[in-house]
């Protein structure tokens, strides 16, 4: 994130760099409106990329869409994908270095893919760590 930008700039400019370098569409649903703190936007920067990074590399999806909004009870990310998904347990190393980054802060993440349909990747961070 450079200096002055808000978070929701940097997810903005982000997407759009990721989107014109994959050809991959990007949907966004939300973006936050307020700021959060330097450590919270760097974890929640570093999984974006790796949650594109998986569905760049895996997804075979045409569209992905993301929501990121912030409010009383923290910090809550998604991002879907409309790919191929999977079947059982999430593994590998991008969901461990998502889940790394967001332990760094007191954040959570899930993965839930369904064969056909696709993957979502959720991140949340609680209040009190925002």
């Amino acid at each position: 994130m450079r200096g002055g930008q808000s978070l929701a700039q940097a997810l903005e400019e982000r997407l759009s760099d990721w989107s014109a370098r994959t050809g991959i569409a990007v949907e966004v649903w939300a973006l936050p409106a307020r700021d959060a703190s330097h450590l919270v936007v760097r974890a929640v920067l570093d999984t974006l990329a790796e949650a594109l990074s998986n569905v760049e590399r895996h997804s075979r999806a045409k569209l992905v869409s993301v929501a990121v909004t912030l409010g009383g009870g923290g910090l809550r990310m998604t991002v879907s994908d409309h790919g191929i998904g999977f079947d059982g347990a999430p593994a590998g190393r991008g969901v461990a270095a998502m889940r790394a980054h967001l332990a760094e802060i007191g954040g959570a993440l899930t993965v839930k893919g369904v064969p056909g349909s696709g993957t979502t990747v959720t991140a949340i961070v609680p209040r009190g760590r925002v």
